[in-house]
């Protein structure tokens, strides 16, 4: 049998087993706290894994193991500040966040932001944050369907735009029918595919090298000297730019919705200690196997350039598998391409259908606004996608951050007991994301720190400096 028809039928099978998945928990689905939190009785092993999968978008297979390819051994600073992001969000957040939205029947991250406050400064909050959301989802789910795109078209020698469309659609047909619990359980199954392939590929990659002993001789002879450097080509207070760019990615956890949620819909406090070490774990699987196995493509197909370096995943994948395994390698890519834009595509429908109140307006059709909402973000990833060029790894970067730092500061300081006017929380909510966008658009610095790092802190200081007496 030939390769790309293994291939087919593989991720034709996989495919089925997710819309499959999606008619099942349709059945499950009957309000909007069912279609958005799962009715709050997600089990640890869903929730760390799904958590974990939804994180790890194309650009942890695709983009991480590029950056590794590209930067050597300094991209270890890109896996400790992903870690360590982590750390905060489920052993900090994750607690505070799942309690605060049960007590407080909050349904989406927006309503946990503005409880609390009234008015028009509520109204204002609203409308801003989910503006925020969609402007930044409709660019991460762009970068997913990117990234769906290159797989199927490296693949099957399809078109790119083709192959987006394709892609999108299958993401879409599941989310649209099961909503959140068709979205967990179909990321704890690609969550599990994709640490799996962390360990396989790498693993076969170092084996045909010879072991890491000759990985390290092989890149010592062959690559530049700061290719083994923790620094890399930095020097002098660049190599502090450097490290800070890198774990500012950290902050980012904290501040996006489509995890929030994840704390939210939690059953209970156990579930929250079991979930924690299972995320941390695979975590340190996947950013791990990405690394080692980017260095080890710049032993076995050195010279690649350009966008070029984030197919080192698929070259290797190419060259030391059988078409079954590279089938159900590539299945993989895919998985952690819909992980990250299922969960998003639900957190966008609640901002139109909940938090801006559509659905409100026409109580009985709820379910269906919602649904529609994420239509309407499916069609505008994909115009974004085919007609906004740019790298996986940079847009889903920038959506990560904007998001980080516009909602990041506000959940931490909120959940740490501090109370704040609406004007308040708007302002920092604006600044952080005002600032991100900003830097974004101006000349990268070393690490990217300028992005990654200033905004957060901008909005954390106007947080800090207003702050009031903890609530009782």
């Amino acid at each position: 049998m030939e390769k790309t028809t293994v291939i087919i039928i593989t991720l034709l099978v996989y495919k089925v087993l997710l819309i499959g998945i999606g008619i099942w928990s349709s059945r499950r689905t009957k309000s909007n706290t069912d279609y958005f939190l799962g009715g709050r009785n997600l089990g640890p092993v869903v929730a760390a894994i799904s958590y974990s999968a939804s994180s790890s978008s194309a650009w942890t297979l695709l983009g991480m193991s590029g950056a590794a390819y590209v930067l050597g051994l300094s991209a270890i600073w890109i896996v400790l500040g992903c870690w360590l992001g982590v750390v905060l969000a489920w052993y900090y957040v994750a607690p505070k966040m799942r309690k605060y939205s049960a007590e407080n029947n909050n349904i989406t991250v927006i309503d946990f932001v503005a409880h609390k406050t009234t008015g028009t400064s509520r109204s204002a909050i609203v409308i801003v944050s989910s503006i925020i959301i969609l402007i930044s989802f409709a660019f991460y789910v762009a970068a997913q369907f990117q990234g769906a795109g290159s797989t199927l078209s490296t693949t099957f020698n399809m078109s790119v735009n083709g192959s987006i469309i394709l892609g999108g659609l299958v993401i879409m047909i599941y989310t649209f029918l099961g909503g959140f619990w068709a979205v967990s359980i179909t990321d704890t199954v690609q969550g599990v595919l994709m640490a799996i392939t962390a360990l396989i590929l790498p693993t076969a990659a170092i084996i045909s090298i010879g072991g890491f002993d000759a990985l390290f001789e092989g890149l010592r002879a062959t690559a530049d000297p700061e290719y083994l450097s923790l620094s890399g080509k930095n020097t002098g207070l660049a190599v502090i730019g450097f490290a800070a760019g890198s774990l500012g990615i950290g902050f980012g956890p904290v501040g996006q919705p489509h995890l929030l949620v994840r704390f939210m819909a939690l059953r209970d406090d156990k579930s929250v200690r079991q979930a924690r070490v299972l995320t941390v774990v695979w975590f340190l699987i996947v950013f791990t196997g990405m690394l080692i196995l980017g260095l080890a493509g710049q032993m076995l197909i050195p010279g690649l350039e350009g966008a070029a370096v984030e197919t080192v995943f698929f070259e290797l994948t190419n060259r030391l598998f059988s078409p079954l395994w590279a089938a159900i390698i590539i299945a993989a890519v895919l998985s952690a391409i819909m992980s990250t834009a299922d969960s998003q595509l639900l957190v966008g429908a609640s901002s139109i259908s909940h938090d801006l109140g559509l659905g409100n307006r026409f109580p009985k059709q709820r379910l269906l606004i919602s649904r529609l909402a994420i239509a309407v973000v499916v069609i505008a990833s994909i115009i974004i996608s085919i007609y906004v060029p740019a790298t996986i790894f940079d847009r889903a970067l920038f959506a990560w951050s904007a998001l980080g730092a516009a909602f990041g500061p506000i959940v931490i300081f909120k959940l740490s007991g501090f109370k704040y006017s609406g004007k308040i929380i708007l302002l920092a909510i604006l600044v952080g994301f005002v600032l991100a966008v900003i830097f974004f658009m101006l000349p990268n610095t070393i690490g990217d720190y300028v992005e990654r790092i200033i905004p957060f802190v901008a909005g954390s200081i106007i947080l800090w400096a207003t702050r009031k007496r903890k609530q009782n």
